[in-house]
C-alpha cells in the first residue's frame, strides 16, 4: 500500500491507498492563507510542511484497517500548482510563498498581454499565463524585491518545495515545471521564453524536471518525523490538476476530465504536445509522468468556492444544496450568472484580471432557489466553454466536491450533452499512487482500479434546453468582457 498526499491550498490530507483502490478514511490538517492588501495572497512553507508531518503520521497509524498486513510502498505527492515558492539550498523559505491565487503581478501580465509577449510564450510553451503563475510573479519580484531572488537557491512550486525537505533533492516534476517556461516534448527549458519575459539572468533558479518514472528517497531525519522508514520511495507529483485525472482514470486520447473543485479544471489527454487551439492565450500544456502523453487544461478559476460565497450570502447550508436545485427549473426562472467570483480574474478558457461575476434576470419573483440554481448552470457552461475548447472527444470523468451532488453533476453532465463518470473519494491522492505504483514498476490492473465509477446521465430535454442557455451565456459573457 501507498501513503497518499494532496498538499491543497489550504487543506492537507493524506491516507492509505491500497493496489485495489481501497482506501483508509482521509486525515486533514489546515494551514493558513495569508490574504493581505495589494491582492497579495501567501503561505508559510514551514507551516504547510508541518501539516503534512500531521496528516501522515496519521494516516500511517490506520494500517491495520487495511487488514492486509502489507508494508507501506511509497509515499506519493501531490498537490497545488503554479504559485511561487522560493527556497535557499536548504530548503528553507525565502519570505512567505506566494499562492497561486496572487494577484501582485497583474499589472505586469496585462503588459505582456498588451505588447504580445504573453502570445509568444503560449506559442513556444502552450502556457497561458495567468497573474498567479510563475512567470509575472517572477517578474515582479525581479522589479520589486530583486534581492528575494539573489537571496533564493530555487524558485518552485509547492510539492517540489515539500520534497526538497523530504528528501534533501532539488527538482520538480514535469507538470509544474510546464507551467510557463517548458517545451514539453524535449522536457527543457525554452531559453527563448525567459527571455521574452526578460527573465534569462534568473534561469539559475529553474530546478530540472524529473524524468519518467524517477524515485526518490526519504531522509533518516524526515523519515523519523513522519513515522515511515528511512530511504523510503517517494513520488513527487504530478501537481493536483493533472493527479486527479489519472486517478480519475484518463488513459486514452481524446478523454476527458471535469474537476468541480475550488476551482474548476478542464482537461483532456493527448498524445501530441500542441496546446488547445482557442482564439487566446489562455490554458497549460502539461508534460506528465507519462511518455508521448500530455495534458491539455484549462484551469478556471472558480468552481465550488463561487457556491460557497452566494450559500453564505443567502444563509444556506451545503447540505441543502441538492434540495434547493430540485425546486428550481431548468433556467432557473428567468435568472442568469456569470461565475467570475474570484478577486485574481479568469485564466480559462480567457485570461482577464478584470472578470467579475453577475446575476441577471431577477425579479420579485426570484427565489433563492434560482439563484443558486442560476449559479450552478452558469460554472456549467463555463465547463462547456473550457471543453469546447479543448476539444474533448471521449468520455468524460468528473470529480471534486461539487460532483458529489447529485443535481449539480445532472446539470454538467446534461450542459455537456454527454454523461458523466464521476469517481467520489480522494481523487488526486489516487492519482498520485497510480503514478507512484508505474514508478516502481508494478502498475496497478487498470479494470479494477476504475471499477469504483459511477456514471450521472445526461437528461435529453435538460441538454436541449442548455443549448439555448449556452449561446445565451456566450453572448453575455462577450458583452460583460467589453464592459470589463
Amino acid at each position: 500500500m501507498i501513503v497518499g498526499v494532496d498538499v491543497g491550498t489550504s487543506v492537507t490530507k493524506a491516507q492509505l491507498i491500497a493496489r485495489d483502490g481501497r482506501t483508509t478514511p482521509a486525515h486533514e490538517a489546515r494551514s493558513t492563507v495569508y490574504t493581505l492588501p495589494g491582492n497579495r495572497v501567501e503561505q508559510d512553507l514551514d507551516e504547510v510542511l508541518g501539516t503534512v508531518v500531521t496528516v501522515v503520521r496519521a494516516a500511517v497509524a490506520d494500517a491495520e484497517l487495511l487488514g492486509d498486513g502489507e508494508p507501506v510502498e511509497a509515499l506519493a505527492l501531490t498537490g497545488q500548482g503554479d504559485g511561487l515558492w522560493l527556497r535557499d539550498a536548504d530548503g528553507r523559505g525565502v519570505g512567505r510563498a506566494l499562492s497561486w491565487m496572487d494577484g501582485r503581478a497583474a499589472d505586469v501580465l496585462e503588459g505582456w498581454s498588451t505588447d504580445g509577449v504573453a502570445g509568444r510564450v503560449h506559442q513556444r510553451t502552450g502556457a497561458g499565463m495567468f497573474p498567479g503563475s510563475a512567470g509575472p510573479l517572477l517578474a515582479h519580484l525581479a522589479a520589486h524585491e530583486p534581492e528575494r531572488l539573489e537571496r533564493a537557491a530555487v524558485a518552485g512550486y509547492c510539492v517540489d518545495a515539500i520534497v526538497q525537505r523530504l528528501t534533501g533533492e532539488i527538482t520538480v516534476d514535469a507538470s509544474d515545471a510546464s507551467q510557463p517556461f517548458l517545451d514539453v516534448a524535449a522536457r527543457t527549458y525554452d531559453e527563448e521564453a525567459l527571455d521574452l519575459c526578460g527573465l534569462a539572468r534568473h534561469r539559475r533558479l529553474l530546478a530540472e524536471p524529473t524524468a519518467p518514472g524517477t524515485v526518490l528517497r526519504l531522509l533518516p531525519e524526515a523519515a523519523a518525523e513522519l513515522g515511515l522508514p528511512a530511504g523510503l520511495p517517494v513520488s513527487a507529483g504530478p501537481f493536483d490538476i493533472p493527479a486527479c485525472g489519472f486517478g480519475s482514470g484518463l488513459s486514452a486520447p481524446g478523454e476527458g476530465n471535469l474537476i468541480i473543485g475550488t476551482t474548476l479544471a478542464c482537461q483532456v489527454l493527448s498524445d501530441e504536445p500542441v496546446p488547445a487551439a482557442g482564439d487566446e492565450p489562455a490554458g497549460m500544456l502539461l508534460a506528465t509522468p507519462y511518455e508521448r502523453r500530455y495534458l491539455k487544461v484549462m484551469p478556471a478559476m472558480i468552481g465550488t468556492a463561487g457556491l460557497d460565497w452566494l450559500l453564505r450570502i443567502l444563509d444556506v447550508r451545503i447540505v441543502e444544496l441538492d434540495a434547493l436545485l430540485a425546486q428550481s427549473p431548468h433556467g432557473a426562472g428567468g435568472a442568469s450568472a456569470l461565475p467570475f467570483l474570484s478577486a485574481s480574474g479568469e485564466r480559462a478558457p480567457f485570461v482577464d484580471a478584470r472578470a467579475r461575476g453577475r446575476l441577471d434576470g431577477l425579479s420579485p419573483l426570484t427565489t433563492r432557489a434560482d439563484l443558486v440554481r442560476a449559479l450552478c448552470e452558469s460554472v456549467a457552461y463555463s465547463a462547456r466553454h473550457c471543453m469546447e475548447t479543448l476539444g474533448v472527444s471521449g468520455t468524460v470523468t468528473a470529480c471534486g466536491g461539487g460532483a458529489r451532488s447529485g443535481e449539480w453533476a445532472r446539470i454538467f453532465a446534461s450542459v455537456l450533452g454527454a454523461d458523466l463518470l464521476v469517481t467520489d473519494d480522494a481523487v488526486g491522492i489516487r492519482g498520485a499512487a497510480r503514478v507512484a505504483w508505474d514508478a516502481l514498476g508494478t502498475p496497478v490492473d487498470e479494470e479494477r482500479w476504475s471499477a469504483h465509477r459511477r456514471t450521472v446521465t445526461a437528461d435529453p430535454a435538460a441538454a436541449e434546453f442548455y443549448e439555448r442557455g449556452y449561446a445565451a451565456y456566450l453572448r453575455t459573457l462577450a458583452t460583460a468582457r467589453a464592459a470589463w
